[in-house]
């Protein structure tokens, strides 16, 4: 299979490359996915006769819980993040419909939280990550407890500055790697964690760094391989000694690919530490994952997306499915446990917004209500980003925590239909279904090897779980309309 390109291009210089170019003109991962007229049906048979595959343990986002520049460009004295800025109500609304997906019990499973960028007040010693502002930590401690989310995946954008070279958290790297210091730096992490432990917030995975090789405007820090490979051999067994539970990941780019992945692969001791290998490729076409083996150098650990996103200050109809599509192919080619969407929540103010969020809020300092810019949503109140939301909202509400899922054949494998099915974990059979064509009706004809029922949901780029009239096995004929995501669910 092939290997996907180096990341290379840093998000900075993409940014700047869409601010030229325009939206329709910037990067285009998904304009030639559909240039020659495809297939309209397919046969399918699921395989819940045959042993589950992975258990998908649930799916995360992360949380800008204060302040960046827009256009990602720098770090503004302002606070302002959430869930900060918003409302009493509009909290319980944003962790009721959001993050739990309108769920009676629980929603998205882990939080990813951006230590030195979203979470960067310091000590008097600047070695420490603590609240930049009274109550953040516990701010994200209820979050967390009122919409049962299990906890959060801590990353550093950058280490506190006082373990810097230019004593920044905006690029530099660390002042020194001898063994001493880096003794020292990693008690200095663990001590992040226990901040954020000993206040409600619990550490469900831990990660070294957020794309190494990234020099960017606001928070970083670059790493060579040899210096990632002794920081990381330093820290992790320190983590691993304090949180055994928390799943320790690497390297948050390119996984076992990169030249990071690749020295600690090539260092047993390094590589006992690693738990998953985490990716980073940020608004990709989905068919990558089905024409790449991401596991192939994986040492046997399990390999998912932590950050998914369109760079390019927008969004589409065509990317609601190709996110869609993103989440079922990582888990049905790549058996992933997991996938990260980036950011919830952005706000009214930054031009990256429509591409990284699932919904907008309008922080104090946007005063701007003209006709183009949320004219009704007041301060500290939030709104959806429905082209990105309806991507994963089915998800959220219909692949509850620790399904399992199983194969199905397919007559042909498909670029723009895609099917996935589980069972969740009291037993019930679910799947679900795609057509990214933007032209052309797809019928899909399924053996479900049940006589139950399944009762359909549709989602779309404007639509939200819209009901379909069930249908009972074991046959199904499902017409999917172009630019939908179904979801088939086993009626009682």
């Amino acid at each position: 299979m092939t290997r996907p390109e180096p990341h290379g291009i840093s998000r900075r210089a993409i940014l700047r490359g869409a601010a030229v170019a325009g939206a329709g003109a910037a990067i285009s991962p998904l304009l030639n996915l559909s240039t020659a007229r495809a297939a309209t049906t397919g046969n399918y048979t699921i395989r819940f006769d045959k042993a589950a595959k992975q258990t998908i343990l649930g799916l995360g986002f992360e949380i800008q819980s204060d302040s960046i520049g827009s256009g990602n460009n720098g770090l503004p004295a302002t606070v302002s993040g959430v869930p900060y800025d918003l409302t009493p109500a509009e909290r319980t609304r944003f962790y009721q419909q959001m993050l739990m997906g309108g769920r009676s019990d629980r929603g998205f499973r882990y939080c990813r939280l951006a230590l030195g960028l979203y979470h960067r007040g310091l000590d008097s010693t600047r070695k420490h990550v603590i609240d930049r502002y009274d109550g953040q930590t516990a701010l994200l401690a209820d979050m967390i407890q009122r919409a049962r989310i299990e906890g959060v995946s801590a990353e550093y954008w950058s280490p506190a500055p006082g373990w810097k070279s230019n004593n920044s958290y905006i690029a530099g790297k660390l002042a020194s790697f001898e063994p001493a210091f880096l003794d020292q730096l990693g008690d200095a992490m663990v001590g992040d964690l226990d901040y954020l432990a000993t206040r409600g917030v619990p550490i469900s995975m831990w990660g070294l760094q957020n794309e190494p090789s990234e020099k960017t405007s606001y928070s970083s820090c670059q790493y060579t391989a040899d210096e990632y490979l002794k920081t990381f051999k330093a820290v992790a067994p320190k983590v691993k000694a304090r949180y055994p539970g928390t799943m320790i990941h690497a390297d948050s780019l390119d996984g076992w690919r990169g030249v990071w992945g690749q020295a600690i692969t090539a260092d047993p001791t390094a590589l006992s530490y690693v738990d998953a290998w985490t990716f980073h490729r940020v608004g990709k076409t989905s068919n990558e994952q089905i024409n790449t083996n991401f596991r192939a150098g994986a040492s046997g650990k399990p390999v998912f997306n932590n950050e998914f996103e369109y760079l390019d200050n927008s969004t589409s109809d065509l990317k609601t499915l190709n996110t869609a599509q993103s989440i079922m192919n990582w888990m049905t080619f790549q058996d992933s446990p997991t996938w990260f969407w980036l950011h919830a929540l952005k706000p009214t103010t930054n031009a990256e917004s429509p591409g990284y969020s699932l919904g907008f809020w309008r922080p104090p300092s946007d005063t701007d209500f003209s006709p183009n810019h949320f004219p009704n949503l007041p301060v500290g109140h939030w709104t959806w980003n429905p082209q990105n939301w309806n991507a994963i909202a089915g998800f959220v509400k219909y692949l509850p925590w620790n399904s399992v899922r199983y194969h199905v054949d397919e007559s042909a494998v498909q670029n723009d239909q895609r099917i996935m099915a589980w069972k969740t974990p009291d037993g019930k059979p679910i799947f679900a279904i795609t057509n990214r064509s933007t032209t052309e009706s797809f019928t899909y004809t399924i053996d479900t090897q049940t006589t139950a029922s399944f009762q359909g949901h549709r989602y779309g780029p404007a639509t939200t779980n819209q009901s379909i009239a069930a249908r009972t096995g074991p046959a199904l004929t499902l017409t999917v309309p172009p630019l939908s995501i179904e979801f088939w669910v086993r009626t009682p």
